[in-house]
């Protein structure tokens, strides 16, 4: 379903500037912007992607990866297509890279599936890249004001600065992906630039929960030196900041070997030393318990997608120590 998109302008040269994101594609008649999500017709910008759904599933919270926000509890996954990122290694490239076969669905729709088929949190707004999906997500925002759902984004972080704040005080939580710690590998392999990200990081860590997801590249960005410095960028912003290091594997344009195990224990290793709560993914068997940093009391055990939670609030019941954890009471 096509609806005219929000934060756009005309330029004199007959060109429509979009500011959705930082590329601020400068549209001709008929062109679509780069995350193929935004077209431009006659003298208005338009989403083609408003309500359009690809992939719906309910997923635990902790496959987003979300492991401090109301551990336990499943919710309601959504996506649509396209992405304003172009990285070789997608894993969800099939909708985030084209246009992919999709189904409307109205907001007040998508609200009620979250309801009567067992999301008993609320939605995420995941699979392709959210941000480029502004408009539905925002009238989704507005019509679930009232229906005390939690809703989610995980994303790149590739936003506008002032749309990012629109949408903020609905948001309960974010997982951000941080690609790598080097501008290159964002201007390469992504086609954006990581001052946003981090940006954008620090923003919303100020008004919600956050998470960091790194995707560890075989002989990309997985060397040590690039990992205590991504590990040291985060806890500038909070010690408390869940990390999760992401084993790779082959997939779409990317054909390296899977990241070597040693390589992801290892950054973990080093996340530690910085960070309160650092975990794995992509690698099962890995101890991801979540402990208290103080006293180190199991709070939170993990096998598979199985969680028992052994914390009532975010304190620490053995010491007291504060943890950065929200519980589904």
């Amino acid at each position: 379903m096509d609806k005219e998109a929000s934060f756009y302008k005309t330029l004199q040269e007959d060109k429509i500037l979009c500011e959705l994101c930082p590329h601020n594609c400068r549209l001709s008649l008929g062109q679509m912007g780069i995350c193929k999500g935004r077209k431009r017709e006659g003298d208005k910008l338009y989403t083609i992607n408003y309500g359009e759904v690809t992939s719906m599933a309910l997923d635990p919270i902790e496959k987003k990866p979300l492991y401090h926000f109301k551990p336990g509890s499943n919710i309601l996954s959504v996506g649509s297509f396209g992405c304003n990122f172009k990285c070789g290694f997608c894993q969800n490239y099939t909708i985030s890279q084209d246009k992919y076969r999709s189904e409307y669905i109205s907001p007040q729709k998508l609200i009620e599936l979250a309801q009567q088929i067992g999301s008993n949190i609320g939605i995420s707004f995941t699979y392709n890249e959210p941000s480029i999906w502004y408009e539905y997500i925002r009238d989704v925002c507005d019509a679930s004001k009232d229906k005390k759902l939690d809703l989610v984004m995980i994303s790149n972080g590739y936003i506008s600065t002032k749309a990012l704040k629109t949408l903020l005080p609905y948001i309960s939580a974010f997982n951000i992906d941080l690609k790598a710690f080097k501008e290159e590998f964002y201007k390469k392999i992504c086609l954006g630039d990581i001052e946003t990200v981090l940006n954008n990081i620090k923003i919303a860590a100020e008004e919600c929960h956050v998470e960091i997801t790194t995707l560890l590249i075989n002989d990309y960005n997985d060397s040590e030196e690039e990992v205590e410095e991504l590990c040291r960028w985060v806890a500038s912003v909070s010690r408390d900041i869940p990390l999760h290091f992401s084993r790779y594997y082959p997939t779409y344009k990317f054909k390296e070997e899977a990241t070597p195990i040693g390589r992801v224990i290892r950054a973990r290793e080093i996340g530690k030393k910085y960070l309160n709560y650092v975990y794995i993914g992509n690698l099962p068997g890995v101890d991801n318990n979540t402990y208290c940093p103080k006293c180190g009391e199991l709070l939170v055990k993990r096998e598979g997608y199985f969680t028992e939670i052994l914390i009532q609030e975010n304190q620490c019941p053995k010491c007291q120590q504060h943890i950065n954890i929200v519980i589904d009471n």
